[in-house]
This record gives structure tokens, sequence and C-alpha cells, in this order.
């Protein structure tokens, strides 16, 4: 499994514009795509200083997934315009990383996966 990840900025005025831009517009885009091997999309929030980070966190099975969504350059952010306009600033690219382990700690139990 490959994780992509991104950063992305905002004002604290428009973070939840952003915010609701990505949850409602940019999830949904993702989703009609129907692309295969894509796993899922996780959306991270924090305020640093006077700026508030988001942080997406994408699974997809290989980079010809992540491909299907970006085109040939699979580093290229995917940043619709709407989202554009409410970011201070963001990440050009995305960064990806190859799962290695997985550990899920439950109640008494602890499970691991690769």
């Amino acid at each position: 499994m490959i994780f992509r990840i991104w950063h992305g900025w905002t004002t604290p005025a428009n973070a939840e514009a952003y915010q609701r831009i990505v949850q409602e517009e940019v999830f949904a885009m993702i989703e009609a795509k129907e692309i295969k091997g894509y796993r899922g999309i996780d959306l991270l929030r924090r305020a640093v200083g006077d700026e508030v980070e988001f942080t997406t966190i994408m699974r997809f099975d290989s980079l010809d997934s992540i491909k299907a969504l970006t085109g040939a350059d699979d580093e290229r952010a995917f940043v619709p315009p709407a989202a554009r306009a409410v970011l201070k600033r963001f990440d050009e690219r995305a960064q990806h990383y190859e799962h290695v382990r997985h550990i899920d700690y439950a109640g008494s139990g602890r499970a691991e996966r690769d």
C-alpha cells in the first residue's frame, strides 16, 4: 500500500470553509472517479501560530492507482480551484510512502499486520 501525504495552510478565518470544501466537494470528486486501488482518505487539522494546517493522508494500492487521480506526474498536488481559493499556501507536491507495518491496540489485545 502507498500512503500519499499532502499539506495545505489556511488563515483561521478560512479554516472552516476549507474543511467544508474538502469534506463535501473534494472527497466526493475523488470518490466519483472510482479509482481502482483507492482505499480512502483522512483529513487532519491543527492550529499552528497564525495559520491552520491541514494534512491529507490518502491510501492507494499502487503508484498506478495514484496516477489515475493525478495523471503521469504522480506527485503533483490535487487541489481543485474552490480549495485553492481559500488556502493561504500549499504543497505543490505530495509525498508517497510505502506502508511497512501497522499495529492496532484494541482493548487488551494487540493486532499486527504488514
